[in-house]
């Protein structure tokens, strides 16, 4: 439950709006179905691998047996950024969410709240953290599901007296279903990457799941299958009931006004009010649940860098109940970045952190199908039976290839629709040209200095971590 609502937040509940007013109602879709369908492949991928070594650091600590040690200083780095810069973009978006109620107080004010709430929350024990994310998972799920089925009734039925059925109504009107072509679909791939986000975290947690070898491959399978439905279903929906050119959804592509969600609007116009002002505090509870989590992932993962000896030793000290305070602290400073809003704007630096996430998290997805074929072609060199894995990626090599493929066709696509697309999109540039080259410079940087090889395939440890199932 914790991996199907820990994912669900800001990607659906509020910039789902931009990628309709963007590429249209089937561009949306295209967007969103291109992305899940790289989650599936690297998910597959990295259960393969988690389920036979369920180790705590999951990817990371493969990419530093499969392929080089660097890859794995590099993925450390680069996820936790992906995280810290996750708690700015949330608690930016529950600042602005506030301003629905409290239109006349800056969003910064509830930002600032927001985050002493979350500090104070992460410096405690971390005993009934567990606990408290179940729970908000329940109430996101649940509230999707009532949109999704609420969506549903009006769309093929109507509601309310005289209403018609909208149906496709709204697929056939100027702009859709594919607005902008091929250059909508790739301007809101950012998008739909950020709302997959942390999808990954399944294979993550592998270390401290109960029974991993058969756990962690049905975990997979059902927590893909659900939030691939939940978004699909969701992003159709919002596309069949809102037109592409509808004032709410211009303003939210242009302006990042997302004080008004989607999931709200569409509430709101069925009649129910009272239903909107609730779904309304549901959005703003998913989006601090998100924020809480990326605080605790962040921090955890820069205590891990610095365990393993990739970041300076003060990040690995702990306070008496555990918490890495220091790790803690530099992850709440990247946080505090969301109050340039006041000098950018808030809905400004939203669509900037959601743009940088997505760049993130896809080159951490394709260095996990990277991985996957080292760990593969370690297999076979070192003359051990595909028969010990307890979970089989299906189709391989394909999974792993297309993955490779969509992440490249995607990063060509984004830099040729931000620089020959109808208005330069300085925010996909931004993120393309720092993100990009950061995550290389990390790379060869580590390469250079620590005078790195590919580890041969002969010494791979395949052997660590899983359990003596290997007669190696």
């Amino acid at each position: 439950m914790m991996s199907v609502g820990g994912t669900i937040g800001t990607g659906l509940f509020v910039a789902s709006g931009s990628s309709i007013a963007n590429a249209g109602p089937g561009g949306a879709l295209v967007a969103y179905m291109t992305v899940g369908m790289m989650v599936f492949c690297v998910l597959t991928s990295l259960g393969e691998m988690a389920a036979l070594i369920p180790v705590s650091g999951s990817f990371h600590e493969f990419a530093g047996r499969f392929v080089d040690p660097a890859l794995a200083w590099t993925l450390g780095w680069n996820y936790w950024l992906q995280w810290a810069i996750s708690v700015t973009s949330e608690i930016t978006a529950a600042g602005i969410i506030m301003t629905y109620w409290f239109p006349g107080t800056p969003a910064w004010m509830f930002s600032a709240l927001i985050l002493m709430a979350l500090v104070f929350i992460n410096t405690r024990s971390v005993e009934t953290f567990g606990e408290a994310e179940y729970w908000l998972s329940i109430i996101k799920v649940f509230a999707v599901f009532i949109f999704v089925c609420v969506a549903t009734i009006v769309d093929v039925f109507g509601f309310g007296d005289g209403d018609l059925p909208v149906g496709f109504t709204y697929w056939d009107i100027e702009g859709a279903p594919f607005k902008n072509g091929f250059t909508g679909i790739f301007s809101v791939i950012s998008i739909a990457f950020f709302a997959f986000g942390g999808t990954e975290m399944v294979g993550v947690s592998a270390g401290e799941v109960e029974n991993p070898r058969r756990n962690v491959p049905i975990a997979i399978n059902q927590s893909f299958w659900r939030i691939f439905g939940f978004y699909i279903s969701s992003i159709g929906l919002i596309g069949l009931l809102i037109p592409n050119d509808d004032p709410s959804l211009s303003l939210s592509a242009s302006k990042g006004d997302v004080s008004i969600a989607p999931f709200t609007l569409i509430l709101e116009r069925a009649g129910l009010i009272s239903a909107a002002n609730i779904m309304n505090i549901v959005i703003l509870s998913a989006v601090v649940s998100t924020a809480n989590s990326a605080i605790y992932a962040a921090s955890r993962t820069l205590m891990a860098l610095s365990l393993r000896r990739q970041a300076h030793p003060i990040f690995s000290i702990t306070s008496a109940n555990g918490v890495p305070i220091w790790a803690l602290f530099v992850t709440v400073l990247i946080g505090s970045i969301a109050f340039l809003g006041v000098i950018l704007g808030e809905g400004e630096l939203f669509n900037l952190l959601l743009n940088l996430t997505g760049t993130s998290g896809l080159l951490t997805w394709v260095s996990i199908s990277i991985t996957h074929l080292r760990f593969r072609a370690a297999i076979k060199a070192q003359k051990v039976s595909l028969n010990v894995l307890p979970y089989k990626a299906p189709l391989f090599p394909f999974l792993d290839y297309t993955a490779i493929v969509i992440g490249i066709v995607i990063l060509a696509g984004q830099t040729y629709t931000a620089v020959a697309g109808p208005v330069m999109d300085y925010g996909v540039l931004l993120s393309l040209f720092v993100g990009v080259p950061m995550f290389f410079g990390l790379y060869i940087g580590y390469r250079r200095i620590h005078r790195i090889q590919f580890v041969d395939l002969l010494d791979c440890d395949l052997g660590s971590g899983a359990g003596g199932i290997l007669d190696l």
